[in-house]
């Protein structure tokens, strides 16, 4: 009876334990891990994240380690890795609301977010950590490797990174495209008036996040905005559990981290999950002036300038014309080409590199064209650039604009879309004809604007040049 009952006790538990085990393969949900609710204690002097702007600036954007130091950082938790769009990388801000500086901590963990959730209030210790800045890109906090910041070690975490029992109510900034700086880098910001450009969208499909041919590590999607020509790459990564999800057709807001790409050359914008977008409205894509190209030029001369009688490097000033700053310092003004074009003689140009302007929008806009009272209008003008880079030349139209400078940004206008303007990769000595574009389709009469909108970049904003404006009525 004992051996019986021996067989019988190994024979339930090995029942049990086969239970508990086929138990633990099926189920592929987990219980988020139970973490201490008291207070961390910190020893040592506590800092602003803020302080690491500064360290940065002295030592040429470092990397700079800390040794013997006795500070710890405090901030805020504004990214979220549990749908997977980030990765092994804590994003924190120095403050709940209205931040002044954020920054990218390198974390050899994951997932972050069962631990280090949105909103969640944390230390850093500095002593042995580096911070860096490489070539333009946002700043990171981690260990030194080399000229590079590299991931704090799994086994260090909860050493370095204190978790505190205070879950803040994050409130992003909220701001336009045209708003955005480098001080937005690394802090959680609400985008408004923006929608996702039309060229993902057809009559029965849309693109998705990052599901697409050709996407790789991330998908990158073109945000524009609704009041300015400026747009943005909105990024997702193709591990995100989102990836596959169809972008939302309208307008509207959305939440997330503005981040630089690898190499610091432009902006780029990463959200926690799509419940951080709303994009419900209706779609704000600009007007479009379109009669294709005509033949040949009507039959009279209505405006010919070349700015031959034009003030070298002073605003163009030409009776019947507008030539407005909108922001910035930067005006149309004459110039001659002394080599660097072929050579037109007195040309317009604007540009803002080093201007120091954090936003750069130029108007240049005709006398209004009688289109109501011709049958044929022909428009045609040469364009070139001195590598114009992320700044936009655009021509518009508008049959709303009262003429006035305070009247210009409240005017409907939209892109003659068959005027062709240079490329940014067209040689800058080369000009590029608009081709003879046709007006005469267009409803009402009404003013073409030249206008010029700098990325806001000192490194990334060019010049463009104009000359040779012909238009002719019949």
């Amino acid at each position: 009876m004992k051996i019986f009952n021996q067989k019988l006790f190994f024979l339930f538990l090995g029942f049990g334990m086969l239970v508990s085990v086929s138990s633990c393969v099926e189920d592929d949900d987990f219980d988020a891990p139970q973490f201490e609710q008291t207070p961390p204690s910190i020893e040592g002097n506590i800092v602003s994240l803020s302080v690491l702007e500064g360290v940065l600036a002295q030592n040429d954007n470092g990397p700079f380690t800390f040794e013997n130091s006795n500070d710890v950082v405090e901030a805020y938790v504004i990214s979220n890795d549990e749908s997977g769009n980030f990765f092994r990388e804590l994003i924190i801000q120095d403050k709940p609301e209205n931040p002044t500086y954020g920054i990218a901590v390198q974390v050899d963990l994951n997932p972050l977010f069962t631990k280090f959730d949105f909103g969640r209030k944390v230390y850093i210790k500095l002593d042995g950590l580096s911070v860096g800045q490489r070539e333009g890109n946002e700043p990171r906090l981690g260990i030194a490797d080399g000229i590079d910041i590299a991931r704090i070690p799994e086994s260090f975490v909860d050493d370095i990174i204190l978790r505190d029992t205070l879950v803040a109510n994050v409130i992003p900034a909220q701001r336009q495209l045209s708003d955005l700086t480098f001080s937005d880098v690394n802090t959680y910001v609400e985008l408004t008036d923006i929608q996702f450009s039309k060229i993902y969208f057809s009559e029965n499909s849309s693109a998705t996040y990052a599901s697409e041919t050709g996407d790789s590590f991330d998908g990158e999607r073109i945000l524009e905005s609704c009041l300015s020509s400026n747009e943005l790459i909105f990024s997702t990564s193709t591990f995100a559990d989102f990836k596959g999800i169809s972008l939302p057709p309208g307008s509207g807001s959305l939440k997330g981290v503005l981040t630089r790409d690898f190499f610091g050359e432009f902006f780029t914008f990463y959200i926690n999950s799509p419940e951080d977008v709303d994009m419900t409205g209706e779609r704000c894509d600009p007007l479009i002036f379109s009669c294709g190209l005509a033949d040949s030029p009507a039959a009279s001369e209505f405006i010919n300038v070349d700015f031959e009688d034009q003030n070298i490097n002073s605003p163009v000033s030409i009776p019947g014309w507008t030539n407005y700053i909108e922001a910035g310092s930067e005006a149309w003004e004459a110039f001659v080409d002394n080599g660097t074009n072929q050579s037109l003689g007195i040309s317009a140009r604007v540009g803002s590199f080093n201007s120091g302007d954090d936003s750069t929008i130029s108007w240049l806009i005709t006398p209004e064209i009688p289109v109501d009272a011709n049958s044929k209008i022909t428009l045609e003008f040469k364009t070139s650039n001195s590598f114009s880079d992320a700044s936009i030349m655009e021509v518009l139209y508008s049959v709303n604009w009262d003429g006035t400078e305070e009247g210009i940004s409240s005017a409907e206008w939209g892109v003659i879309d068959d005027a062709e303007i240079v490329a940014n990769s067209v040689r800058f000595e080369d000009w590029v004809s608009s081709g003879l574009v046709d007006m005469s389709c267009f409803e009402g009469s009404g003013h073409i604007a030249f206008r010029y909108t700098g990325s806001g970049a000192q490194s990334e904003d060019g010049t463009y040049e104009l000359d040779d404006i012909f238009i002719n009525v019949e």
